[in-house]
């Protein structure tokens, strides 16, 4: 089979230099193409289920909402483990499938189980599922500072919450945008108990009466001769005297309204956590990405949304873009390997010529090294392999060994050559190379199988190592096997 290889190449040299070609067109498309991370996708499929417990300590979260939580979700087909974390006011849960499950059918699967847990847990507790977000999802953080006194952190955080974070959340491979700092602005009711007592008011009333205040309802329609009216009840509160003027109950015949029983005012949530921006009081967004998202292409989107958000800023804000930025990382670690990938391919090219001392063996050979790198890429993109530290360090680790099927071959058919010159009836160069090739093509399919077969290990790997090494093993063998095909075809 691999005489048949070597004659076919030599009969039908065009056609072998046209698929070259082709490929390596091919290739350098989707090399550009190809996603680019910092790490192998290492995300095992996993659900997160929050549960918020307004005023519950840790040890009644964990007895009324976590225990009956996990209860419903242990048990669930593809479940590996559940976690889970009860602190003040809130209940976290983690569901952990099995690698080899579509996280958006565990999803669906989860929201079946909750169901189960109506009528389970306190009134007013209802447990929702977390975005679907990657274990390095976090790529930018994003803040904003104040170069104004008069504007507050409250500004700030009502800016965050209300523009920036709606506009981020907007670009297509974002999974969720949490804002941190500042204050968070409310209207805040303080209610007098004398006041209350004064009116014969209870507090149950009020808070009966603030719950309802706020809606905009239906009314139905209205006709009126051939015409038909909708009729709009508004009942939403839009300023602190709508508030003060809304009615809570009646007194001896007369009106009381909650300006009468309460003071209102302005004023902010109150904070867990502060956000500081070079020792200044200020708001953080904490960008996270979709698993599958290029987190380099999504920060390119990021940085076009910021530069049309930065001109519109209110006056006194100012945008700090570039407090974390995961791409700053993984374009310094591919660019490392990158360097080592040129510096290695200069080194051989160097010790070629050196010891062939010929500039056309030297260039014929190494070929091989962009030839095997493209083919590397087209097997990624067909793997849905990305570009990352680990795959390009397989291809560091290979380069040296790119060229040492075509350095055999090559160095032998150039002395057959020379030696066919020598002879008083020379053989056509055609049957020389022929015949050099066939004598070492054993020698280099067994040497090249041998190397793989050390890289074989890495494939029974499971769990995260297996996730975290197999594509450094995969890039590895590839290409290896690549430049085998090379040396058998076109050097």
């Amino acid at each position: 089979m691999l005489d048949a290889i070597i004659r076919y190449s030599l009969n039908h040299r065009l056609s072998i230099i046209g698929l070259l070609v082709g490929i390596c067109t091919y290739g350098f498309i989707v090399a550009n193409k190809l996603p680019i991370d910092v790490l192998p996708n290492l995300n095992r499929p996993t659900v997160t289920i929050l549960a918020e417990a307004h005023g519950l300590a840790p040890e009644e979260v964990e007895a009324l909402v976590t225990v009956p939580i996990e209860s419903v979700l242990n048990g669930s087909p593809g479940v590996l483990r559940v976690r889970s974390s009860s602190g003040i006011g809130i209940s976290i849960a983690y569901v952990e499938f099995d690698w080899s499950t579509d996280v958006l059918k565990n999803r669906q699967l989860i929201a079946e189980r909750l169901q189960l847990l109506s009528g389970r847990l306190p009134q007013g507790i209802t447990p929702t599922m977390g975005p679907i977000t990657s274990i390095m999802g976090e790529i930018q953080f994003v803040g904003l500072t104040s170069t104004d006194p008069s504007v507050e952190p409250m500004d700030l955080r009502t800016f965050a919450d209300w523009n920036l974070r709606p506009q981020l959340m907007t670009i297509p491979g974002v999974s969720q945008v949490i804002v941190m700092g500042g204050q968070v602005k409310q209207y805040q009711i303080l209610v007098s108990s004398h006041a209350l007592l004064a009116r014969g008011i209870s507090l149950e009333d009020l808070k009966h009466s603030l719950s309802e205040m706020s809606e905009n309802t239906t009314g139905g329609f209205i006709d009126i001769g051939e015409k038909e009216f909708l009729i709009r009840p508004l009942g939403r509160v839009t300023s602190i005297d709508d508030i003060k003027n809304s009615l809570v109950g009646i007194h001896l015949g007369n009106p009381v309204f909650v300006k009468d029983v309460a003071e209102v005012k302005l004023g902010f949530k109150a904070k867990r956590g502060e956000g500081s921006i070079n020792a200044k009081p200020g708001v953080i967004l904490t960008i996270q990405k979709q698993p599958n998202a290029s987190t380099i292409d999504l920060t390119h989107l990021i940085d076009a949304k910021l530069s049309m958000i930065e001109p519109i800023l209110p006056k006194g804000i100012k945008l700090e873009k570039n407090l974390f930025r995961q791409a700053h990382f993984i374009e310094t670690a591919i660019g490392n390997v990158k360097v080592a990938l040129r510096d290695g391919i200069i080194m051989v090219a160097i010790i070629l010529f050196l010891f062939l001392l010929n500039v056309r063996t030297t260039i014929i050979t190494l070929v091989a090294i962009p030839v095997s790198i493209l083919v590397t890429a087209i097997v990624f993109d067909l793997l849905g392999l990305s570009v990352n530290t680990m795959t390009l360090g397989g291809l560091a680790v290979a380069i040296g060994e790119l060229v040492d099927d075509a350095i055999v071959d090559v160095e032998n058919v150039f002395r057959r050559l020379r030696e066919n010159r020598l002879l008083e009836k020379p053989l056509s160069s055609l049957r020389v190379v022929y015949l050099a090739s066939s004598e070492v093509r054993n020698s280099i399919v067994i040497s090249t199988v041998i190397v793989c077969l050390v890289f074989l290990p890495l494939f029974a790997l499971g769990g995260i190592e297996g996730r975290l090494f197999l594509p450094l093993g995969i890039a590895y063998v590839i290409s290896i096997l690549a430049s085998l095909a090379v040396s058998l075809t076109i050097t």
